[in-house]
């Protein structure tokens, strides 16, 4: 589970001076309340809003496990203790499960989808996160079934576009692996030319940045042909959509990233119910 201090400083951002609301109105009173699915998905951040409610002295039941299948009606955290500790974690809450359960349920449809095609290949995300939400981002990919790929710029190598105008393909893998020894060499690459170079190069892994299927097919032929699709992961991304991912799948390859995971969220609907 992420930090504590984390998930308060959502509080904070939401409640900075306490809940007037609640403070006004309502009596130091305890009172039950359930969260449930208001719609079909994969449940995530129940955790995190578990947490959230205990500290605040709340009793949780969490009734079902983050990475659940879930229905309509769904009852994900049973909660008991004080009313106006419920108040308070409640949008807070809300909000968590419903953007990581909407991020795990798109990551598990297109996972399906992808394994269905090509039982090999993984879905990922990328680094198109809402930032200071990149670590519930990330853990609703993994429990949806997805990649999360790299969490940060120090997570991983992975030469782009801009570094390649800078440096040339073969300088830039040979300077990253004398970096280091324990990290895998990505290249991002727009061509089968390119994907010659870096792979020839040293390259672990190769993104092929916006093709198209053709394409990508075609370029896994000119590698293969010249001995060196065995030696790299073939990664796709660039514009991949739920429409067209199971066309991609097809061709091969290992991996296929996508921002929209992240970044385009549909948010899973939740509800708190107060149980009188």
């Amino acid at each position: 589970m992420v930090p504590l201090d984390y998930l308060l400083n959502f509080i904070h951002e939401d409640a900075p001076f306490g809940d007037v609301t609640s403070d006004s109105v309502i009596p130091d009173i305890s009172c039950r309340a359930v969260i449930r699915a208001e719609q079909d998905g994969v449940a995530a951040g129940l955790e995190e809003a578990a947490a959230l409610f205990s500290h605040f002295g709340v009793w949780v039941r969490q009734d079902t496990r983050d990475g659940a299948p879930v229905k309509n009606g769904t009852v994900l955290l049973s909660l008991d203790g004080p009313a106006k500790g419920i108040l308070l974690v409640e949008r807070t809450a809300l909000n968590i499960i419903g953007r990581m359960s909407g991020i795990a349920t798109q990551t598990r449809v297109l996972a399906e989808i992808v394994r269905a095609e090509n039982p090999r290949c993984r879905v990922a995300g990328t680094r198109k996160t809402a930032p200071g939400l990149r670590v519930l981002d990330k853990k609703a990919i993994s429990l949806g079934g997805g990649d999360p790929h790299r969490s940060s710029l120090s997570d991983g190598v992975l030469l782009k576009d801009n570094h390649l105008l800078l440096v040339p393909v073969a300088e830039a893998v040979k300077k990253a692996k004398e970096a280091s020894a324990y990290r895998k060499i990505e290249v991002e690459v727009e061509s089968a030319d390119d994907a010659l170079i870096a792979a020839r190069a040293g390259a672990d892994i190769l993104l092929f940045d916006n093709m198209t299927p053709t394409r990508v097919t075609s370029t896994l032929y000119t590698l293969e042909s010249a001995g060196l699709r065995g030696n790299v992961l073939i990664e796709l991304s660039g514009g991949i959509t739920a429409e067209t991912i199971r066309e991609y799948a097809r061709t091969g390859a290992d991996l296929i990233s996508l921002g929209a995971l992240t970044h385009t969220v549909k948010n899973f609907s939740v509800t708190l119910e107060i149980l009188t």
